[in-house]
């Protein structure tokens, strides 16, 4: 369908100007080597609103779009961004416990919407996700959410510890979940407001996370399969929290 589409702006000026209209992006490519003062322009731009870019060979421009891109295209968010202290602001506003998902390097799409669909099964807050590596906020990932990412607050921010700190200080209780502990979900205190920290199937959560959780906890496994697709995974902790809060 039509609106499942991912918009794209190219041309330095367009998307300068939609940048300075507040609009929310995915990410902006730019053409590897490229100079000039209406670039530096655009780059500091993109920096002081700390928009994820990426620097391309001009090939993959040129198969984007058809036109005159001049090295810049941009792929405009299919939902409205909210930034760390209006999440949580927001999360307060609605409850005393809120539910906070953290994605930590985990960058396919479709499992940033699977866990977006459970997040609001579950009467979840917020979805967390980093600038840099982290999967882009999509229209494939709105679609695999089926339309949950329209109804909870997604945030990407610059660096995921920040957000950690923020969050501690906030009130929130920083939950990281890895298969490498000994102690389960079910021995964790989940009722209170919680960030829950699911990391990628290959690298798990980065040490700088670990660092900073206020608790470790692994979901029981007795297969050989030595760990779950990170949706399945955050869908079972989720569940564990909503259980420890209805008991």
């Amino acid at each position: 369908m039509e609106e499942n589409k991912t918009q794209m702006l190219y041309g330095i000026h367009p998307v300068m100007e939609a940048i300075r209209a507040g609009r929310t992006f995915d990410k902006v490519l730019l053409k590897q080597g490229m100079e000039g003062e209406q670039f530096r322009q655009l780059y500091a731009l993109i920096g002081e609103k700390k928009i994820n870019c990426q620097f391309v060979p001009v090939e993959r421009l040129n198969r984007a779009v058809r036109g005159a891109h001049q090295g810049v295209v941009a792929y405009v968010s299919q939902i409205e961004l909210v930034g760390l202290e209006e999440m949580v602001e927001k999360a307060f506003g609605k409850t005393a416990n809120p539910l906070l998902v953290i994605l930590d390097g985990v960058s396919d799409v479709r499992n940033l919407g699977a866990v977006s669909r459970t997040l609001e099964c579950v009467g979840g807050n917020g979805i967390i996700v980093p600038a840099k590596g982290g999967a882009a906020i999509n229209a494939e990932a709105v679609k695999a959410s089926a339309g949950a990412l329209n109804r909870i607050d997604a945030c990407r921010v610059p660096n995921l510890r920040y957000a950690a700190y923020y969050l501690k200080q906030a009130g929130f209780r920083i939950v990281a979940a890895s298969e490498k502990v000994d102690k389960l979900i079910y021995d964790a205190d989940l009722k209170g407001p919680v960030a829950i920290v699911m990391g990628s199937e290959g690298k798990g959560i980065s040490s700088a996370m670990l660092e900073l959780a206020d608790e470790k906890v692994a979901i029981p496994m007795s297969g050989n399969i030595g760990s779950l697709n990170v949706s399945i995974a955050a869908a079972v902790v989720m569940y564990e929290a909503v259980r420890q809060r209805l008991a």
